[in-house]
């Protein structure tokens, strides 16, 4: 049974394994570590490997190495999405069993009408073949973002029904994120402002489950001369581990930290802690670069 939701601070980092960390995941890595530690938290390490096709198969070893070689330690035992099925079809069923879910076989060609959104119940003959969709209402939610401040989204208008389960089997990400941070006992999701828009199904989808709602936090995108976010698909190098100081300090200045010149000649354990004491969430400058 999951503990206290409240106390203490438990925040995470949750890398997909589609390639080794680039610039942009570290200072993802770095804002939600700082935002953990300057409160005395924990800071658990999860890798999202839910989608084996889009993977790659050495980043779930290759990422923690990174981590590690920036001095970014986590706190328990890393977690593995794939191994969490159980958990998943556990909390799908319960959504299932109170009238949450159907059953869907649209086509994204079908979609493409309503501009890629499901609007409403689904007329499938069959449960073969077929995703597992939440209803959403058509009802704004709302909540406040700790960057961005208040953000309401119309779920019926802006979003559709999303996927849980996908047609091939594999569980989709709205469902899984929300399950392993309820059993995680998360409390505090700091992560890139790419996943803002996400937020309120996800709150929609922990009050159908009965979860408490954490604190969140999202941070701007880095970008590439071109204004796309860095991924691996925009072809982002991997950060180099030799210059693992010189990342940690770019990090910080992107956050709009504070730096002294004393934290360039300091061991990475100390610039850390000097970043954690002196951590500040309101710095941070809001931008949607990067966004589609």
């Amino acid at each position: 049974m999951p503990m206290n939701h409240t106390h203490p601070y438990i925040g995470r980092f949750a890398p997909t394994p589609t390639g080794p960390l680039h610039f942009g995941s570290l200072v993802a890595a770095l804002a939600s570590y700082l935002d953990a530690k300057s409160q005395n938290g924990k800071w658990l390490l999860r890798i999202e490997d839910l989608d084996p096709p889009r993977e790659d198969p050495n980043a779930s070893t290759r990422i923690p190495k990174q981590l590690l070689e920036h001095g970014l330690q986590w706190d328990g035992d890393i977690q593995y999405q794939s191994q969490h099925s159980a958990q998943y079809e556990k909390a799908l069923q319960t959504l299932v069993s109170s009238n949450h879910t159907f059953h869907c076989q649209c086509s994204r060609k079908q979609l493409a009408t309503n501009n890629g959104l499901h609007l409403g119940p689904c007329l499938c003959l069959t449960q073969d073949n077929a995703a597992i969709r939440l209803q959403v209402p058509d009802a704004n939610y709302a909540f406040t973002d700790g960057v961005y401040g208040h953000i309401e989204q119309n779920l019926h208008h802006q979003v559709g029904d999303p996927i849980l389960k996908r047609k091939d089997g594999l569980y989709a990400y709205q469902l899984a994120v929300v399950v392993d941070d309820y059993l995680s006992c998360v409390n505090h999701v700091v992560r890139g402002v790419d996943l803002l828009d996400n937020t309120p199904r996800q709150l929609f989808l922990m009050e159908c489950l009965g979860y408490p709602a954490p604190h969140y936090l999202h941070i701007p995108l880095i970008t590439n001369p071109q204004g796309q976010k860095l991924s691996k698909q925009n072809q982002a190098t991997a950060i180099d581990p030799s210059n693992a100081k010189d990342n940690l300090l770019a990090a910080l200045q992107f956050l709009n930290q504070p730096i002294n010149s004393a934290m360039r000649d300091m061991p990475i354990t100390s610039l850390l802690q000097t970043a954690s004491n002196s951590w500040q969430a309101n710095l941070i400058t809001p931008s949607h670069a990067g966004l589609i």
